[in-house]
C-alpha cells in the first residue's frame, strides 16, 4: 500500500466524521463505496483503523474518539487546525485533478492568478530557518522600487493574494510586503539578530484582511443583509467573530473588528444587498464614498460611459 493510498483513506474517514459520528460498520462501508470510485483499496480491518485513528491524531491533528454508549466513532471538539484543515483540501483536490487525463473537460479554473507565488517556497524556508531576505520591491502608489531587507515573520493570505510580514531593517518597523510586487529575491546567510516575539494571531486578530493600524480600535459592526444574501455571508464568514441573527426576512450579521480601508472595500461590494447598522460613523463614511463615486460617474464624457473611449 502507497503512503498516498494510506493518508487519502485518513482524509475520508475525517471528511466522513465531520460530517457525522459513525459505526466502524458506517465508516467500512463508505470506504468500500470511495474505493470503487478512486480505483483504490480503501477497505481496513478494525485492527488497521485502529491505527489509523494514532496515525490521524498524529498527522493531521484530528482526535478520533468512541462512544461507548453510542458505539460510533467521532472528532473530538478541540482537535481541528486551520492549517491541517487547508492541507486536506489541497490533497483532496490534487486526487480529484487525478482522476482524468484532461480536466480541462471538467473543470474550469478562476483565470485571474496571483503574481509573485514563485517566491513562496524561499520565503517560507527563510521564514522556517531564521534568514534575513533581501529583494526588490515595486509600490504602485509611490511607483518606485526600493531594495529591502527585511527579517520574515509569516506568509499571510488575504483575498487571493499573499504577503510576506516582516521587520524591516531599515526602521525596525513591523510591514507587510505583497509577493506579487516582490522581485530578485535573495536569502542571506545572515540569520536573524533579534529574538522574534512576533504574533501572527494577535496581530490579525481583530483584522478583516491584512491591513493593520495601530491605531485604530476594534468596533461592534451590525451588518442588515436580506435572507438570500446572508446566506452567503453564513456560509462564507466575513470574520472569525462573525455571529448570526437571523428572522424570518433579513439577517444581522455582528462582527468585532477594526474598520479598515479593505474592510470598507469589502462592504462596498454588496451594494443595495447591505444596510449598515452601527457603528454610525462608518454608515457617514459608506454614504460619502457612495456620492463620491456618484460625483464622479456623473463627470464622466457620455461616450466613455457607453464604453468608447
Amino acid at each position: 500500500m502507497s503512503k498516498k493510498e494510506a493518508i487519502t483513506r485518513y482524509a475520508l474517514i475525517v471528511k466522513k466524521l465531520e460530517k457525522r459520528a459513525c459505526t466502524f460498520t458506517e465508516l467500512y462501508d463508505y470506504l468500500q463505496k470511495q474505493s470503487e470510485l478512486r480505483e483504490y483499496n480503501f477497505t481496513i480491518s478494525k485492527r488497521t483503523f485502529q491505527r489509523d485513528v494514532e496515525e490521524i491524531r498524529s498527522i493531521l491533528n484530528k482526535d478520533i474518539q468512541y462512544d461507548f454508549s453510542k458505539k460510533v466513532y467521532y472528532i473530538a471538539e478541540g482537535g481541528s487546525d486551520a492549517m491541517q484543515d487547508r492541507l486536506l483540501e489541497a490533497f483532496d483536490t490534487f486526487n480529484a485533478l487525478n482522476l482524468v487525463a484532461d480536466v480541462s473537460q471538467y473543470i474550469q479554473f478562476e483565470q485571474r492568478r496571483p503574481q509573485g507565488m514563485e517566491h513562496f517556497y524561499d520565503i517560507l524556508y527563510a521564514i522556517k530557518h531564521g534568514f534575513i531576505i533581501r529583494f526588490n520591491y515595486y509600490k504602485y502608489w509611490d511607483q518606485v522600487v526600493t531594495e529591502r531587507t527585511v527579517e520574515p515573520y509569516l506568509l499571510k493570505e488575504s483575498r487571493s493574494r499573499w504577503y510576506v510580514v516582516s521587520k524591516d531593517n531599515k526602521d525596525n518597523a513591523i510591514k507587510t510586503f505583497g509577493l506579487d510586487r516582490v522581485s530578485d529575491l535573495e536569502i542571506t546567510k545572515i540569520k536573524k539578530h533579534t529574538s522574534n516575539d512576533f504574533n501572527a494571531e494577535n496581530m490579525f486578530s481583530d483584522c478583516f484582511g491584512i491591513i493593520n493600524s495601530e491605531h485604530t480600535l476594534p468596533q461592534r459592526i451590525s451588518l442588515l443583509f436580506s435572507k438570500v444574501q446572508g446566506q452567503y455571508i453564513k456560509s462564507y464568514p466575513l470574520h472569525h467573530s462573525q455571529k448570526v441573527v437571523e428572522n424570518e426576512h433579513e439577517i444581522v450579521i455582528e462582527l468585532y473588528l477594526k474598520i479598515t480601508h479593505d474592510f470598507i472595500m469589502e462592504l462596498l461590494s454588496f451594494g443595495e444587498h447591505l444596510k449598515v447598522l452601527k457603528p454610525k460613523q462608518l454608515v457617514a463614511d459608506l454614504i460619502k464614498l457612495h456620492d463620491k463615486a456618484k460625483n464622479a460617474l456623473v463627470s464622466v464624457p457620455p461616450e466613455q460611459k457607453n464604453g468608447h473611449l
